[in-house]
């Protein structure tokens, strides 16, 4: 979403000053253009020579110097979006009040661009009323407030006022001003990760799903426009967007009372959760003590919940299922296509070394009831994302 995007940083003199090296790396690496104008008191926190290395142009912070003058109605003019991270006291009473002793502070009354901020300071000046009122009215003067977090400070206190950690400003600013409205309107159903089957209190069947491709797919139809709900096993993923809303389950029969619930709501469902087959016929009441040679485990079937959302799918809706096969993969995903009323099925194979359980790259092939209809490359996660909801995009025309 941020590919191609034109990014201008504001740093100012503030020790949060060294997160904006990250920051920077973040945007260059989602494939944005970035340049930096800083606060000559932010040259005390963090090197111009870091930042200019990262971001592949000249760091900016003089008006002028005796040769040259920088063109601050230009900059402000260039940037899709400007972002001051960190956003200090000082300059955020500045800015409230229209001065111009520096050169970030030109950029930003001349800018053209959506301007946004993110505050750093310690608890005391971030509560202080002058404080309150100054960023109400860099509110109203239409500028975006990025979220202050709640942590250690750098006085040695515990409180608000931490700048926001680089991956939540990057995330601000996609979410923010990038996101799309080709999926407005649209209900989305994501399935992410593994079930846990319980054996004891203390033991369960599960398998390696990280649920790294469900939540890269809620992302990105969240970049899209669609209104996302996921349904997710055991993972310590978090979305990238509070507004996608999050159930979380343990087993295959939670799985498949969430989906049931929530399917009749939904014009898409991309089942990505790998989901046991089967679960144990009884659960032990206290821990299974190792006293016998070998041990007899009694499994059921799980519920099948592609084939359960295939059977009620409506002619409006689009059901997508994932297959992970270790052998004859496209015939067995053509069979689970057909026998599960789904519209596409995504395959993915263990075979390759850079796609499967636990890694960031995937490599998928899609198959409809006419035949492949797409095979990706060996790309990130959110890349294959993507493209998934690329060829889902072209089903729902």
């Amino acid at each position: 979403m941020l590919s191609g995007k034109k990014i201008l940083i504001g740093i100012t003199g503030s020790i949060a000053a060294y997160k904006a090296i990250l920051l920077v790396r973040l945007l260059m690496k989602k494939g944005a253009e970035v340049r930096i104008v800083m606060t000559p008191a932010a040259a005390s926190f963090v090197s111009p020579l870091t930042l200019s290395t990262l971001a592949k142009t000249e760091v900016l912070s003089e008006l002028s110097d005796q040769q040259t003058w920088a063109n601050h109605v230009m900059l402000g003019r260039w940037a899709d979006v400007m972002v001051i991270a960190p956003l200090s006291c000082n300059t955020l009473a500045k800015m409230t009040h229209g001065q111009c002793d520096n050169l970030l502070l030109a950029v930003y009354l001349s800018a053209t661009c959506p301007v946004a901020v993110a505050p750093a300071m310690d608890e005391d000046m971030w509560h202080h009323p002058a404080t309150r009122n100054n960023l109400e009215l860099l509110k109203s003067y239409g500028n975006y407030i990025i979220p202050v977090g709640n942590g250690e400070l750098a006085s040695g206190l515990f409180g608000d006022g931490r700048m926001a950690e680089p991956e939540e400003i990057v995330n601000y600013l996609a979410h923010h001003f990038f996101r799309t409205n080709e999926f407005a309107g649209k209900k989305v159903l994501i399935t992410a990760g593994p079930t846990y089957e319980p054996l004891d209190p203390v033991r369960f069947i599960g398998n390696h799903s990280s649920g790294k491709m469900g939540f890269a797919l809620a992302n990105a139809f969240y970049e899209r426009g669609a209104e996302v709900l996921m349904v997710a096993g055991p993972t310590d993923l978090q979305t990238h967007n509070a507004d996608i809303q999050l159930i979380g389950v343990k087993t295959a029969q939670e799985m498949y009372e969430a989906c049931m619930q929530h399917f009749a709501a939904t014009d898409i469902a991309v089942l990505a959760a790998a989901v046991a087959d089967y679960s144990p016929a009884e659960v032990a009441p206290q821990k299974i003590k190792k006293t016998e040679e070998t041990f007899t485990l009694s499994l059921v079937k799980t519920k099948d919940i592609l084939k359960s959302l295939g059977g009620v799918k409506k002619d409006h809706q689009l059901l997508v299922g994932f297959a992970l096969e270790t052998n004859d993969e496209e015939a067995n995903a053509q069979k689970k296509l057909a026998a599960k009323n789904a519209d596409l099925i995504v395959l993915n194979s263990l075979r390759n070394k850079n796609a499967g359980f636990g890694i960031d790259t995937n490599q998928v092939s899609i198959f409809d009831k006419s035949g492949v209809v797409y095979e990706s490359e060996v790309k990130t996660k959110e890349d294959i994302a993507r493209d998934i909801v690329n060829v889902i995009s072209k089903r729902m025309v």
